[in-house]
């Protein structure tokens, strides 16, 4: 069955992707789109499974990965003041608004601060596609929204950890802290001395493709060691790719994990975000899903524009920038997760999170194309 879900997949996405390209849009949106007809919510043909979700996983890991190998670490350093303030006050816009939007439907104050949180997490895999088929990935704006992704996932989660432990959960706060610090000590210590000589190691072994292995090994363990941190695992998989970057096997690891990541994992990553979409018995909260996805659309936009806008980017590029950081997608689904268990986040609330994080990842590559060639 499996067999017969990845081929339907793989035909739709490309066919999907090259409809969308035909319209003038990135063909990100139609593969995001044959998701939701294929899934359960119109055609039922393809059903989310768990061999899907870890295909879907390795697909975003791999994404992010050829995210951080295209990456131009000088531009990336001038980027760093841009990315702090899209960040900062890309999550202080949402989470401000989010609070009193919470105070407003009656929640308590801490579930009114999560769903606040909710509203200031991003990911920017659906984005750096965008980017990626738009040519801004390496532009000036592209390395911004690199790092401001970096810059907000870090934030979020340790705001978290205070409300959680605020609210008594049992959060351990200097460890938390500790270990994300550690992860990026490690992680940039690892890009510096190891990854060069675990790649310059494997380079001579006597087997097919050694260097392409070595960076896998490298993009995994590095996404295995940031999940481990509490740091999403996409940007463990963004710094292994930053790290090769720097090497002299950067193109051979590219072009051939590229091949790798759009032949299957990739594909099944972007439909299977429409796969998981089911509206079953969520006719009732149709006012709340339209009402939370508009504010969560207009604050990260808006609060990410601004900030580009302080750090020098004209409006245009900066609405650009702020479009791209508006899909929440994975990040914010794991948040919402953890807010379910804790208490932070009513059960009849959680299904209308997935559909406005789908809203907001469905809506972000139009938008970029909007901003970024108007």
């Amino acid at each position: 069955m499996i067999i017969f879900q990845l081929a339907i997949i793989l035909l739709a996405s490309k066919i999907a992707g090259d409809l969308a390209a035909r319209i003038g849009q990135p063909s990100v949106l139609g593969k995001l789109l044959i998701g939701i007809i294929l899934g359960p919510a119109v055609l039922g043909i393809i059903t989310s499974t768990e061999i899907i979700d870890e295909l879907s996983e390795i697909g975003v890991i791999l994404l992010m990965f050829l995210a951080g190998l295209e990456t131009d670490i000088e531009e990336f350093k001038r980027t760093g003041k841009a990315s702090a303030y899209v960040g900062v006050i890309g999550i202080i816009v949402p989470l401000s608004l989010g609070y009193a939007t919470g105070l407003f439907l009656d929640m308590s104050t801490f579930e009114a601060i999560f769903l606040g949180l909710l509203l200031s997490a991003t990911s920017v895999s659906i984005s750096v596609q965008a980017l990626k088929e738009m040519d801004k990935l390496k532009s000036r704006e592209g390395m911004t929204i690199l790092g401001a992704a970096v810059i907000d996932d870090v934030l979020v989660i340790i705001i978290l950890a205070f409300l959680m432990s605020a609210a008594g959960g049992e959060v351990n706060l200097g460890m938390l802290i500790a270990k994300k610090a550690g992860f990026f000590v490690v992680a940039i210590l690892l890009g510096w001395i190891a990854v060069p000589w675990l790649l310059r190691r494997f380079a001579p072994l006597r087997v097919t493709e050694s260097v392409i292995s070595a960076g896998l090994i490298i993009c995994f363990l590095y996404a295995a060691m940031a999940e481990y941190a509490g740091v999403a695992d996409i940007i463990g998989a963004y710094i292994a790719g930053v790290a090769i970057s720097l090497t002299d096997f950067k193109h051979e690891v590219f072009e051939k994990v590229e091949t790798i990541g759009y032949s299957v994992f990739v594909p099944v990553f972007f439909t299977s975000i429409g796969i998981a979409v089911d509206f079953e018995g969520l006719g009732s909260y149709i006012g709340v899903i339209a009402a939370l996805s508009l504010l969560a659309i207009l604050t990260k936009l808006l609060g990410s524009a601004v900030g580009a806008f302080f750090a020098g980017f004209d409006w245009r590029s900066s609405f650009g920038i702020g479009s791209a950081m508006v899909s929440r997608g994975e990040v914010a689904l794991i948040i919402a997760a953890i807010g379910l268990e804790s208490g932070l986040l009513a059960e009849q609330l959680f299904p209308v999170i997935v559909i406005v994080v789908l809203v907001t990842t469905v809506v972000t590559p139009p938008m970029m194309k909007a901003f970024f060639k108007a």
